[in-house]
């Protein structure tokens, strides 16, 4: 995953968890705009969630945060 995508994320993690608490759920269409504009990106981040870690369609903001961050 691209180094910019992955800063995205953490970034949206890090707003949800700031608005809703360190318990609000995400799926992986929060990292992305309501256009699908860039479905190849799309394809990437849902073959990561789904097929690499086997995520539930939503999960805690903190644990996609730790994975993120972890995969360095």
């Amino acid at each position: 995953m691209e180094e910019s995508l992955r800063r995205h994320i953490i970034e949206v993690c890090d707003k949800k968890i700031a608005n809703k608490g360190v318990n609000v759920g995400v799926s992986f269409y929060a990292f992305f705009t309501q256009k699908n504009d860039n479905p190849q990106l799309l394809m990437e981040v849902a073959e990561w969630w789904i097929k690499t870690h086997r995520l539930d369609h939503f999960e805690k903001a903190m644990k996609i945060k730790m994975l993120i961050e972890s995969a360095v």
